[in-house]
């Protein structure tokens, strides 16, 4: 059908030929009830959508051919490097480059997208904001935090929160029974209580206790939160390097209790900062660092 700016006219179509084939009116009745010539009516009677019970929809005014288009050799070589290695656009259009076939990036890509060749980002997954990571140059430019979870015998579960400063190394645990963006936000604060430098961003996984209510708990107290990158697991290399020391210096070998984790850990931490060497630090315990600091 003829291209309109109408939405309803495809109703109005398929109402007219409902009068035509199904109340007996004739075209030249209908044509004066619509408003269009008795030709129009004859046409939309002919078309194969013509049931009386379906909209005829209005025909795209789209070009079909144009001047200026890929031809089919072009496009078939395109999918043709895609389907092949499966690689990304640009590497598609250096590769037909290095053939000695002359094509913008910009219709590769149209052309990968028009044949759905492109993943296409899920509308429902969440975006995460990158927060840019700072230099570390001092104690508490940058600190990293996190949590382990251990299941009980009764299949209960016991948190450990942790958190290291990337320069001095100085790090901070407590054992918790649950987990949460409030909770989280108290144990950054005593954290912060417990320590002998300022702090200022600290960085975390996507965690749920590490939710908007975590970023917006840390901005209320002065400090910004910075989460890793998405599917780059060496951004929390210490913290992750400090669970598994703690774990393996301390609560592995502790009864798995919450008492005997926190006995444990106000043990340990005394020694991990002030006794323990670090190769990291250049063989230095993490007060070392923080005196000549």
């Amino acid at each position: 059908m003829a291209y309109t700016t109408n939405p309803h006219l495809g109703k109005v179509r398929r109402d007219a030929v409902r009068l035509v084939k199904y109340r007996g009116w004739s075209m030249r009745d209908v044509a004066r009830h619509v408003g269009v010539e008795p030709s129009t009516i004859s046409r939309w009677c002919k078309h194969p959508w013509a049931t009386g019970w379906h909209e005829i929809p209005t025909k795209s005014s789209a070009p079909k051919t144009h001047p200026n288009a890929l031809t089919k050799e072009v496009v078939t070589a395109i999918i043709k490097k895609r389907l092949g290695h499966r690689r990304c656009g640009q590497v598609v259009h250096h590769e037909l480059k290095k053939e000695g076939l002359v094509v913008s990036l910009s219709s590769v890509q149209r052309t990968l997208e028009r044949t759905h060749l492109l993943k296409e980002r899920s509308p429902w997954k969440r975006p995460h904001d990158y927060t840019e990571r700072p230099e570390v140059t001092h104690p508490g430019a940058l600190l990293q935090c996190d949590t382990v979870h251990f299941v009980l015998p009764d299949g209960s579960r016991l948190y450990v929160y942790t958190l290291i400063d990337l320069y001095s190394r100085w790090a901070y645990a407590e054992v918790a029974e649950k987990i949460s963006a409030h909770a989280s936000v108290e144990f950054v604060r005593r954290a912060r209580a417990a320590a002998t430098f300022a702090f200022e961003m600290v960085q975390t996984d996507h965690g749920p206790e590490f939710s908007i209510s975590f970023t917006q708990g840390l901005w209320l107290a002065g400090l910004t939160h910075r989460h890793s990158r998405v599917r780059q697991s060496n951004d929390n290399a210490h913290i992750e390097r400090f669970n598994r020391t703690v774990q393996e210096e301390c609560l592995d070998r502790t009864t798995h209790t919450l008492i005997h984790f926190a006995a444990a850990l106000a043990d340990y931490l005394p020694y991990y900062n002030g006794k323990r060497s670090h190769r990291g630090i250049n063989y230095q315990t993490p007060l070392e660092v923080l005196q000549r600091c």
